[in-house]
């Protein structure tokens, strides 16, 4: 028989003719070597995940604590599969030589053949560091490094960028530099609708602050372009890769963006790093799910922005929240009257001392709602003890309508959206909790309709929903309770006929008689409710972008959620609509962190916009803010600022159409003002300066700037629309 033949492998290497002098044998045979390894390793690994993904789906779910390990294996072989495939030999983002000879590759992940030698080390990982680290300021034991850029799944360009004070050394080492050319080249690439993947270009100054530790907060404070989104999505990855140190597990990370075009736009990043369990909610989201936890359903999405501003800020403070508080406890007032509590046997008091001896009984942190059953069981014991009676009188005592009714007018279950629309709608109510309110804004926060909600209402209503709890808790314990009771007593029943109908009245059956053994034949898995999922769970971390948004009760209803205070905060203080005169750690310190926990790094450079654009932006800014924090790009577009007539608009758009046949651009209006009509295409978009935040685009049409209005809300709109743009802006008047 014949042997067979093979074709040889292509090239992974693709480069086009003009960059030919990198394509020489003594520029790219290690890494051709070195390719054929990766690429004969990711076949062996790919099989070999195959093989156990499909042996792990072919064995019986088990029970319990078996299910869980199997459906996580299975989770994590998907997801480390779903990586090898979607990526393949471009996992390799690029490589560093060493003072040693030694060349270090760098992935998305690590990968090991099958002798145990490393071929790509995960990015992530301390060996790495050094690839992201290394300037010519600074260049530790880096030699050289060399990026890749993919296309295709073959490299289309390459760029190296010598660390060694030598003239000589891009000769000897058989280099291609060309001074950071195709990087600077490549962040003017057209946009797609969705976040570039910029892991190969993260720069000194990112990888500092996205290696930092989980403690307490880490503020980003950074202008546009500076790459405050590409550190927050990176960092989420490389905290869950070092979850051993940071304490922080897959499945309690949550990412925290300012609408939903931003999840949209960033959703791909994660997922291309290689985690798939980051969890990402707008803020409103968080309190949508709350408030669907205790089966209340409100479309978050539908609710429109509060109409009066002044409204908007007072229901924004933290002192509105704390009114939550005192509103609960104006419904936790023990009656100041004795009862008499009449029994089969006997006639029982209860005094005033008595009912606030079961209204303090409540366990600490206890949400009002759950602590009624503990009020009840107090009180009925209280009663016990004066009758020195038992089970007889504990029943009678639980079918005391009157008794219960008592409790029910002292401790009321209460509903969140009851209690917040109240406040809106019974001025004296309102008074008695929130007292600093002038009679004008007591007036002003009055409406006809109490659950008229609006978005500033969200973190209210949350706040009441996590201080409420679930009235029906307490109920389906109860239940549960009865359940097991019930079939304990089934359970007691087979075990005494199989003892019955067993021979060895010694034997294992009889075992089964013991009340622990039986107890423990019961199901776990229903001796208390499951702990909250998803959105409705606590964090270990949370990732705050666009934060300089974010109002204190929204600030409250986060770190409800992130009990360890541990955040990476990231904003640009220049870019608030509102207010912004203070510090980041005055401003975090206001609603609950401790100031000495926050650390403040900064960022400078701009890599998206260029200098055009910015020379243009800064001006708009500057005059409302003096000390804004106006990066400097590190490119030139070489086209101007355009400028026209808003009736330009469709003429505009349609000549970019015309010229321009991929990249995305996007109309930026007044909030609020009729969106314009726009060419059928998904390649063009309409967005207010508040949906655009955190987006770019490649042409931004700044339609009627001067309708934004002259105070500092419309300066930072149209500094935050003009810096969207990544190589075109034209401002129409």
């Amino acid at each position: 028989m014949p042997a067979a033949s093979h074709a040889p492998n292509p090239s992974v290497f693709a480069l086009p003719d003009h960059l030919s002098h990198k394509a020489s044998s003594a520029v790219i045979a290690a890494d051709e070597q070195h390719f054929a390894a990766i690429t004969r390793t990711l076949e062996s690994r790919v099989a070999d995940l195959s093989a156990r993904l499909d042996a792990r789906r072919r064995e019986p779910a088990g029970r319990f604590a078996q299910t869980i390990e199997r459906d996580a294996d299975i989770r994590r072989l998907v997801a480390e599969l779903a990586t090898l495939r979607r990526f393949g030999l471009d996992l390799c983002i690029g490589h560093i030589a060493l003072t040693g000879g030694e060349r270090v590759y760098v992935g998305r992940i690590g990968l090991i053949d099958e002798s145990g030698t490393p071929l790509l080390v995960d990015w992530r990982t301390p060996a790495a560091e050094p690839y992201f680290a290394a300037t010519l300021a600074a260049p530790g034991d880096v030699v050289y490094r060399r990026r890749y850029r993919w296309s295709g799944g073959r490299i289309v360009d390459l760029w190296d960028e010598v660390l060694v004070d030598d003239d000589n050394a891009g000769t000897n080492l058989h280099t291609a530099p060309d001074d950071q050319s195709a990087f600077v080249t490549s962040l003017s690439g057209a946009r797609t609708g969705r976040m570039r993947d910029v892991l190969s270009t993260i720069q000194s100054d990112q990888d500092a602050i996205i290696r930092a530790d989980a403690t307490g907060a880490l503020v980003v404070d950074g202008g546009p372009g500076t790459g405050k989104t590409v550190v927050a999505m990176h960092r989420a990855a490389f905290l869950l890769h070092e979850q051993s140190r940071s304490g922080i597990s897959r499945g309690n990370l949550l990412l925290v963006g300012p609408h939903r075009p931003y999840l949209d736009y960033v959703s791909d990043v994660l997922p291309a790093l290689g985690e798939h369990s980051v969890q990402t909610a707008t803020v409103a989201d968080l309190a949508g799910a709350a408030l669907a936890g205790a089966a209340l359903e409100l479309d978050v999405d539908e609710l429109p922005d509060e109409a009066d501003p002044d409204i908007a800020r007072l229901k924004s403070g933290v002192e509105m929240v704390d009114a939550i508080d005192t509103a609960v406890r104006f419904y936790e007032e023990p009656p100041t009257e004795s009862m008499v509590v009449q029994t089969e046997w006997l006639d029982l008091r209860i005094t005033p001392a008595d009912w606030a001896e079961a209204f303090t009984s409540v366990e600490e942190g206890t949400p009002h709602n759950e602590a009624h059953d503990q009020i009840w069981d107090t009180l009925v014991e209280i009663l016990l003890d004066k009758a020195g009676a038992g089970a007889a009188l504990r029943a009678e005592l639980a079918a005391n309508v009157e008794l219960r009714r008592t409790l029910a007018r002292a401790w009321p279950m209460i509903s969140p959206v009851d209690l917040v629309g109240d406040l809106w709608t019974v001025p004296a109510y309102l008074r008695l909790c929130a007292p600093w309110l002038t009679a004008d804004q007591l007036r002003a926060l009055q409406r006809p309709e109490p659950q008229a909600w609006t978005t500033a209402d969200l973190p209210l209503l949350d706040t009441a929903q996590h201080r409420l709890g679930d009235a029906d808790r307490a109920r389906r314990g109860r239940r549960r309770q009865k359940e097991q009771q019930a079939e304990l007593e089934l359970r007691r029943t087979v075990i005494d006929e199989a003892i019955a109908a067993d021979d060895d009245p010694e034997g294992v059956t009889a075992m089964l008689r013991h009340t622990g053994m039986q107890e423990a034949l019961l199901d776990p898995g229903r001796d208390e409710p499951a702990a909250p999922t998803g959105l409705a769970g606590q964090f270990g971390h949370i990732i705050v972008d666009e934060a300089q948004e974010l109002t204190d009760a929204q600030w409250r209803m986060l770190l409800r959620r992130c009990p360890s205070g541990s955040l990476t905060v990231v904003g640009d203080r220049a870019q608030s609509r509102g207010e912004f005169g203070e510090s980041w750690s005055e401003r975090l310190g206001r609603v609950g962190l401790s100031p000495e926990s926050v650390r403040t790094r900064g960022l400078s450079i701009n890599y998206r916009t260029p200098s055009e654009v910015m020379d243009a932006a800064a001006p708009v800014i500057r005059a409302v803010r003096p000390d804004a924090n106006v990066p400097e790009s590190v490119r030139s577009s070489g086209v101007p600022v355009e400028y026209g007539s808003v009736d330009d608009l469709a003429r505009v758009l349609d000549e970019w159409l015309a010229e321009s046949h991929d990249g995305v651009a996007c109309a930026i209006t007044a909030p609020g003002a009729p969106l314009p009509d726009l060419p059928a295409t998904d390649r063009i978009r309409a967005l207010s300066p508040a949906k655009a935040k955190g987006l770019e685009f490649d042409l931004v049409v700044l339609v009627d700037p001067d309708s934004f209005g002259p105070d500092v809300t419309g300066a930072v709109d149209r500094y935050v629309a003009m810096t969207r743009s990544t190589q075109r802006l034209v401002v129409l008047r």
